[in-house]
């Protein structure tokens, strides 16, 4: 009954992202507010992780069967994606190159922040 309950926050949380889709004009999809609604719930305390903590890493254990039927449609599409192999490989090196090094830099930075000691109105300790 626990994991149901779990699942079912999870599922609610999901439809608020849907709900907010469909009311704000804004070209975000309902995972993405699903997420930040998540977040808002765990970080003001109205939801506890060890509410949602057992489905999740159950979710997260599954995810890659997940991407299984995505592969498959791609698959089926491989005439069409033939011509286009090569530039998208070599834009999804670059990109993947850039994302980490934007990402390490970003963390060194907040690292180097957090040892000087300098934190801005917001932060949490």
């Amino acid at each position: 009954m626990k994991y149901l309950r779990q699942f079912v926050i999870i599922l609610g949380v999901s439809f608020l992202g849907e709900v907010l889709r469909v009311i704000l004009p804004l070209p975000i999809p309902a995972s993405v507010y699903g997420l930040i609604c998540m977040l808002i719930l765990l970080k003001s305390g109205i939801l506890k992780v060890g509410q949602v903590k057992e489905i999740s890493k159950f979710l997260i254990e599954i995810m890659p069967v997940m991407f299984v039927p995505a592969a498959v449609g791609l698959m089926e599409s491989w005439s069409s994606l033939r011509e286009v192999l090569i530039p998208v490989a070599i834009i999804t090196a670059v990109t993947t190159v850039l994302v980490m090094a934007v990402t390490g830099k970003v963390t060194q930075g907040m690292m180097n922040r957090d040892k000087k000691g300098e934190h801005y109105a917001g932060d949490y300790k």
